[in-house]
């Protein structure tokens, strides 16, 4: 009955043919002979899984992707998360600004969150929209284009 789990699996079953050492190929080999041996539910996590071995993909019953956020998704945890935007602030342009950030995902909010409350500030739409998007500047392939008003 047991359930394990592995975050960032890449690095346990990387593909093989791009092993330079023994060691690396035995390392997926074994990691291959345990997962079918595990008579548990094994769950494996990674942002790399082009780099997967092709063994390892046909050792998982079920493959789930998840994708950027859609727009409607950004909009409904923007809206859970952000407090009441203070007089003055367009609503209309604060979700016309949210609405370019197509590369978002749940932890990017999470992340600016965590920030704010290292730096004592509140919630306010700017202030969430400006760390998000210094988030998507740091996101390999995500949009360079500036994003605001």
């Amino acid at each position: 009955g047991a359930l394990l789990l592995i975050d960032e699996a890449d690095s346990f079953l990387r593909d093989r043919s791009h092993a330079h050492r023994g060691w690396e190929v035995s390392q997926v080999n074994e990691m291959l002979t345990q997962m079918e041996a595990f008579e548990g539910i094994f769950i494996a996590s990674t942002n790399l899984m082009e780099s997967l071995d092709p063994a390892s993909l046909r050792r998982f019953d079920f493959k789930v992707h998840f994708g950027y956020l859609t727009r409607e998704q950004r909009r409904t945890l923007f809206a859970r998360v952000a407090v009441a935007p203070p007089a003055g602030e367009h609503p209309k342009q604060v979700l016309d600004q949210l609405d370019g950030m197509d590369h978002l995902v749940p932890g990017d909010f999470a992340n600016a969150l965590r920030q704010l409350a290292v730096l004592g500030q509140v919630a306010t739409p700017a202030h969430l929209l400006g760390l998000l998007e210094a988030e998507l500047r740091l996101k390999p392939g995500a949009s360079r284009r500036r994003i605001g008003f």
